[in-house]
């Protein structure tokens, strides 16, 4: 199967292979049947099979998956072995605390810079990463690498700041900014985070049990 062809549901699966089979390694576990895979996640162990289809051959019939092996061809299929650098703009609270807590270094991205308007943070550093002016985001993307941009900003913000960094050539945004941000070329990717959404989705259910 071409991977443009591949469904976003099992593109949005893979992180969550990616992660159990972590846990399953840490737990020194070290071959898993496609049954016991799908009893530990909750998953037919036919649909496994069929997302892994997508990307080749995985395993052996008998024998199952060798859990460090599937993790690294996750992991590779996924780029995190591809060192993605990554900078952030807007560093109050939320972004404070991404910089503080959130482990990047564990999805294959490096946080190289953050950015903002405030005085009261410009110039002072968050878990070693460094906080420049928002007026210094041109001459710094010019200088450097940066795969990805992660946006914390407010609303009234969001896609004009978006369409700055795409005239920068940036084409991945991790979006915080509770605005579905958009663009007409297919080259740039957005992955748009709405708390609210998953929220919702637990009253839903709770509602509905």
């Amino acid at each position: 199967m071409k991977k443009e062809n591949i469904s976003d549901a099992v593109i949005r699966r893979l992180p969550r292979y990616y992660r159990q089979l972590t846990d399953l390694c840490s737990r020194g576990v070290i071959r898993i049947s496609s049954h016991s895979l799908g009893q530990e996640m909750n998953i037919t162990a036919s649909q496994i099979r069929q997302d892994f289809s997508c990307f080749g051959e995985f395993g052996q019939q008998g024998y199952g998956y060798n859990v460090e092996e599937l993790r690294s061809e996750i992991g590779h299929i996924l780029g995190v072995d591809n060192d993605h650098h990554l900078v952030m703009i807007g560093v109050g609270n939320l972004g404070h605390a991404l910089l503080q807590g959130f482990l990047f270094s564990q999805t294959g991205f490096t946080v190289d810079a953050a950015f903002d308007v405030s005085p009261a943070v410009i110039g002072t550093t968050v878990n070693g990463v460094p906080i420049y002016s928002l007026n210094d985001l041109e001459t710094y993307i010019q200088e450097h690498s940066v795969d990805v941009v992660v946006l914390t900003i407010p609303q009234s913000v969001a896609q004009d700041t978006a369409n700055r960094l795409m005239n920068l050539g940036i084409k991945g945004f991790w979006n915080f900014t509770n605005v579905e941000l958009s663009s007409s070329d297919p080259d740039v990717k957005f992955e748009n985070i709405h708390f609210a959404d998953s929220l919702l989705t637990l009253s839903y259910r709770i509602a509905n049990r």
